[in-house]
């Protein structure tokens, strides 16, 4: 992507800046000096050669922060749609996930890279659970790289068990050809803990831990990780406020006050936990144990790769359950707890914290990296009026009305356009992916695999539902 080394200077936006007082400024401007936001503030001195954009009639936010993404997977936008979580382990980890070359990891990648900048999510943690091969990781990071967006990468291998990979010479050798100095915003290990007593995950964990690297984890899966697996972490002394819990939709009070006691977040994926089956999205439970809270959209087999989905249905996901408990005891709630605000601080500082990067990005201050998003589309009727900002960002906005994107300075999008990207390319690479598969399966499974069956649906019978009139009784009959 090409990139400006000129100042950029937004005007007459409606500032959020989710600083720690969640200020907001109307019709303020947003300096841009190299890298850094310079100034926040009403009018503003620029210099000469600056860029001017005018944000008048829209709303100036920070980057989204996605905690959570198998990037990888992204070739394969929209195919799994109708799945359950039970039928996408078998379609991925026992089945034609094993199909996928080097190249196709990059294809996938470097479409979802492409997407989340699209969408105003500047900094994505790639959870690439689909590196089988240092050659597929090279390529999962060659993709990352062709982007100016900021990635991290979190490694992990679904076809081996993380004691396995994790402590293999070539793991080793990756991480010192392709992290150590390199280009990426950071680095994770991926793997989930099974609860196994004998705690086989430990030799990863030390591994993570000689590193310096974050762990993040899928927990509190309904039928996969439990609290069995958290405890285990827990007495072996693996759980920081570096660690990311993905999920945790199934977890019991003492799960989630080991999370909160040793200062690990959260990173639902609500749009996922509600379709696919992890459990009952757990914001509403996080909010009782004060544990921090991060957003993430999982996958595009299933969703769309952007955060305003993931804000709203979060929001309506918590204040559903919160009506639902209220109801089951006969009461009524009148005032909500979780707001649109605190959901627009999970998609951005939320995030954030949980990279280790709110010194950095996540809000819009002096200083901090200009990850900055701009909303707005006056060919649309939605985006007029903005009384409510927060609100609007959740409820209102969607990808289409992102205007402008810069990541770190850079301009990677602008009038709705994105900028030096070859779209053509990326589509010719994904469509190299997609025949891979339909040939290497075969058509027959391949349309199965997409289809899979639906089961019957019982119909219950109906009091109501008549078929006779019987005159001689003057009454209907069934």
């Amino acid at each position: 992507m090409s990139a400006t080394s000129r100042p950029v200077i937004f005007r007459n936006g409606l500032v959020l800046t989710m600083d720690d007082a969640h200020t907001v400024l109307p019709g303020a401007d947003v300096l841009v000096i190299g890298d850094r936001i310079a100034e926040v503030g009403v009018g503003l001195a620029a210099p000469d050669d600056a860029l001017e954009i005018d944000a008048a009639g829209g709303i100036l936010m920070p980057g989204m922060v996605d905690t959570h993404r198998h990037m990888w997977q992204t070739a394969m936008r929209g195919y799994g749609a109708d799945w359950t979580l039970t039928q996408y382990f078998v379609w991925y980890y026992l089945e034609s996930g094993k199909l996928f070359r080097p190249e196709d990891v990059y294809a996938g990648n470097l479409l979802a890279a492409i997407e989340a900048v699209d969408a105003g999510v500047t900094t994505t943690v790639d959870w690439s659970h689909g590196l089988q091969t240092p050659e597929h990781a090279d390529a999962a990071v060659d993709a990352l790289e062709a982007v100016d967006g900021r990635f991290v990468l979190a490694y992990g291998n679904i076809q081996q068990g993380p004691w396995e990979w994790a402590t293999s010479p070539e793991f080793r050798d990756f991480h010192r050809r392709r992290i150590d100095g390199g280009k990426l915003a950071g680095f994770q290990m991926a793997f989930d803990v099974t609860g196994d007593p004998a705690f086989p995950e430990r030799a990863a964990f030390e591994v993570a831990r000689e590193l310096g690297a974050a762990v993040t984890t899928h927990a509190g899966v309904w039928g996969a990780t439990n609290d069995d697996g958290i405890r285990l972490m827990h007495e072996h002394g693996f759980m920081n406020p570096s660690t990311v819990y993905v999920h945790a939709a199934t977890l019991t009070h003492d799960s989630y006050n080991r999370i909160a006691a040793t200062g690990g977040s959260v990173s639902v994926s609500t749009e996922s936990e509600q379709s696919a089956g992890q459990g009952y999205p757990p914001t509403w439970q996080l909010r009782h144990h004060d544990i921090p809270v991060s957003l993430s959209m999982d996958t595009s087999v299933w969703w769309s790769g952007d955060l305003f989905s993931a804000m709203r249905t979060t929001l309506g996901a918590d204040r559903s359950r919160e009506h639902l408990e209220a109801h089951a005891k006969q009461d009524t709630i009148t005032h909500c707890h979780l707001r649109a605000e605190q959901v627009v601080e999970w998609a951005t500082r939320g995030g954030a914290r949980a990279l280790g990067m709110d010194s950095t990005i996540g809000a819009l201050t002096p200083g901090r990296q200009a990850d900055i998003v701009l909303i707005k589309n006056d060919a649309s009727p939605v985006m007029f009026p903005i009384l409510n900002p927060h609100g609007h960002v959740v409820f209102q906005a969607q990808r289409g009305d992102v205007h402008t994107v810069l990541v770190g300075g850079r301009v990677v999008k602008r009038d709705g356009r994105l900028v030096g990207v070859d779209l053509a390319a990326a589509r010719d690479r994904v469509a190299a992916t997609i025949d891979h598969l339909r040939e290497t399966m075969g058509e027959e499974a391949w349309l199965r695999g997409m289809n899979p069956d639906v089961p019957e649906t019982a119909i219950l019978e109906n009091p109501y539902q008549y078929t006779e009139w019987d005159a001689g009784s003057a009454q209907w009959k069934h």
